[in-house]
């Protein structure tokens, strides 16, 4: 993962640790609890799907659940970390702590929204005072005051403002506007023609739209008009937004103005008072993400009368609060979003879904609670020992690169070294003592959660940039790297692996689970095809040589070419759009074999339950994509993120390493086999 937090990705650690050697006897250990047996089908050919091979059992075994769209390692680590956060809300639940406390909002909060009773009484009540003020607006004036005030409480609305920032000076905040506006994941979804995109569109067309509407109150043929035309509003602006391959360029998705430039492309909305009600004070420049959607803007406020756009927000206000509703207004937003786009064929428990919404608004309240019982202090400094490690073997990877000059070369040490590790959880953490949360309302609870967030990050422009945030929680099943300030970000619920203690876990697998898919992967982020562009100080800027841009270009287009070649379900992976991910792995894969390679382990080369150590290395590499994704989910995946499919992940990259040829025999002819000269090796 990268910059902006909407990329989504799964990684993969291990709560195991760095183990200096294989000082134990693994074999009696592992006598019963080989994470790796547990998952393989040695039915399967290694050199026709590896993957498959590595996790084909458990896969067979573990079908996906009803509520899932997905079901694999991250799931049932995620499972744990959700019996842990239960207990720690009902225990706040029954705490009768003091008002204003951690414990009091996470015990009432988690009240709110497991009050069903209460819930269904209240049905749209919640949102009375919020669809009067839409329904008050009279002009386009009233509409531009609408959508700031929507924005502010975390509904969405045309103008993608936030604060972030300055990618070419990274010790700024400044105001930045990006694409915004449509419900749909992202503009292809309304042009595309494959079987899949017809379906959602038709779907979010004919049947989700209305059914919105019909539970504001419409009559049917109203509902039906008012959709008709919130879905050709939304279309509008999709056709002047950009895809998803097309927001990879930093510097094309870089345009700094004046506030009178922007005008220029928005004449019909006055920009300043609008940044005013949107808590963005004292603001004269802005960057641009893309000046044609701004344009686009500007042309469908004359192009849609005020009642299309009253309609409009109140989707969107429905959208963004209806699964904190009553039944029916939860059940339709589950039926679209879950089921028709993502494949789920019922919802979470209850309790599972407030605590997700909990853990989004909350999460660093829960985390400090979370890592006193569950991830001491001795873990953390281990974890710390191998980030160091990676780093040192990176190192003697860029010295050996035959296509990069020495003098870009120095540079990216340089960058290499300044690379800011954070791991486990905050040094410091965020205050929420003027969060109010209550036992009232579950949708107004999380409305001002919504509000909280925004004005904490409004209330960062114009000051300097706090390098010590954190932008996941301790207990989050993820990980990412931040190119504007260079650092990598491993919680504390990244190193897991379900149903084994780190003691007892191989150094084989912990490097190809937690320091190669995890902590090379991140790293390498900081020079993949987008973060290569930014500097050590984490501003974009322009450090290296000519030539050897173009070198690795060439060899980054080699990656494009092997990823675009891959497809499910008739639709082919992008392989530009997944090349920054794409190359993270390989690098993580490799620079991680590196770093094992100076283990004891990798030494002394004795297998553990017939499987060598390189063996080994893989298969715990493979074991971190442990999973399965419906075909909706998978469909969904490969038009909207920046990321490949987990099982290509696996099979992908590895066909690019020649260890891997070796330390399962493959041979030509084999499905897995790339002919020598084919592979791509870039870090």
């Amino acid at each position: 993962m990268t910059k902006k937090t909407p990329r989504r990705v799964i990684m993969t650690g291990a709560l195991g640790l760095l183990l200096i050697a294989a000082c134990q006897n693994k074999t009696k250990i592992y006598a019963d609890n080989d994470p790796l047996l547990k998952t393989m089908d040695t039915a399967v050919k290694p050199g026709d799907d590896f993957f498959k091979y590595a996790n084909g059992t458990w896969l067979r075994k573990n079908p996906i659940p009803p509520a899932y769209a997905a079901w694999g390692i991250g799931n049932v680590v995620e499972e744990e970390l959700r019996d842990r956060m239960k207990k720690i809300n009902e225990d706040a639940l029954n705490a009768n702590a003091a008002k204003g406390s951690n414990t009091q909002k996470i015990g009432d909060f988690y009240y709110s929204g497991m009050d069903t009773v209460e819930i269904e009484k209240q049905g749209l009540s919640p949102l009375k005072d919020e669809l009067a003020k839409i329904e008050a607006i009279k002009d386009v004036k009233g509409l531009i005051e609408e959508f700031a005030h929507l924005k502010n409480i975390g509904v969405g609305t045309p103008i993608g403002a936030y604060a972030g920032q300055d990618s070419k000076n990274s010790e700024k905040i400044l105001l930045q506007l990006d694409q915004s506006g449509i419900g749909l994941p992202n503009r292809d979804y309304y042009f595309n023609t494959d079987a899949h995109s017809v379906a959602i569109r038709t779907d979010y067309q004919q049947t989700h739209l209305p059914a919105l509407f019909k539970l504001t109150g419409l009559p049917p043929d109203a509902a039906i008009a008012a959709a008709k035309k919130v879905y050709g509003l939304e279309k509008f602006l999709a056709d002047s937004s950009r895809k998803l391959e097309d927001l990879r360029d930093p510097y094309r998705n870089y345009n700094k103005m004046p506030l009178a430039g922007l005008s220029k492309l928005s004449p019909d909305v006055d920009w300043k008072p609008t940044f005013e009600k949107m808590d963005y004070k004292h603001v004269d420049t802005v960057i641009v993400g893309q000046p044609e959607y701004y344009r686009a803007l500007n042309k469908a406020l004359k192009t849609y009368s005020i009642d299309d756009w009253k309609n409009y927000l109140r989707k969107n206000l429905i959208t963004a609060f209806g699964s904190y509703l009553s039944k029916p207004f939860d059940q339709e937003l589950f039926r679209f979003y879950g089921t028709v786009l993502n494949g789920n064929k019922e919802q979470l428990p209850r309790w599972k879904r407030v605590l997700d919404t909990e853990n989004d608004l909350m999460g660093e309240v829960l985390g400090q609670i979370f890592v006193k019982e569950y991830f001491p202090e001795k873990t953390k400094e281990r974890y710390v020992k191998l980030v160091e490690t990676m780093r040192a073997t990176f190192k003697e990877h860029i010295e050996k690169l035959d296509w990069m000059s020495p003098a870009t070369k120095e540079k990216a040490y340089y960058k290499l070294s300044k690379v800011m590790p954070k791991v486990g959880y905050p040094d410091k953490w965020k205050d929420f003592s003027t969060l109010e949360i209550n036992r009232g309302p579950y949708a107004l609870n999380v409305m001002r959660a919504n509000n909280w967030w925004h004005k904490y990050r409004a209330a960062k422009l114009g000051k300097p940039v706090d390098r010590t945030e954190w932008g996941m929680t301790p207990q989050t099943y993820n990980a990412y790297y931040n190119p504007s300030n260079n650092e990598i970000v491993l919680p504390a619920g990244i190193f897991t692996i379900p149903g084994s203690k780190d003691e007892n876990i191989d150094d084989a697998v912990i490097y190809g689970y937690a320091a190669a898919s995890t902590i090379g992967h991140e790293m390498t982020h900081g020079f993949d095809d987008e973060g290569r562009q930014f500097d050590a100080k984490g501003n974009l800027k322009k450090w290296w040589l000519p030539q050897d841009s173009v070198r690795f270009t060439q060899r980054a287009q080699m990656l494009i070419n092997q990823f675009n070649g891959y497809s499910i379900y008739g639709l082919h992976v992008n392989g530009k759009a997944t090349q920054g991910e794409n190359i993270a792995d390989l690098g993580g894969i490799v620079i991680g074999l590196d770093a094992f390679k100076k283990t004891d382990q990798y030494k002394e080369g004795k297998p553990i339950n017939g499987l060598t150590p390189l063996q080994r290395y893989f298969l715990g590499y493979a074991l971190g994509w442990l999973g399965q994704e419906r075909k909706e989910s998978l469909s969904s995946q490969i038009l909207t993120n920046e990321h490949a499919p987990g099982f290509m992940r696996v099979n992908g990259p590895f066909t690019d390493v020649p260890e891997f040829y070796e330390a399962f025999h493959i041979k030509k002819g084999d499905k897995m086999w790339i002919d020598p000269d084919k592979r791509v090796r870039i870090w």
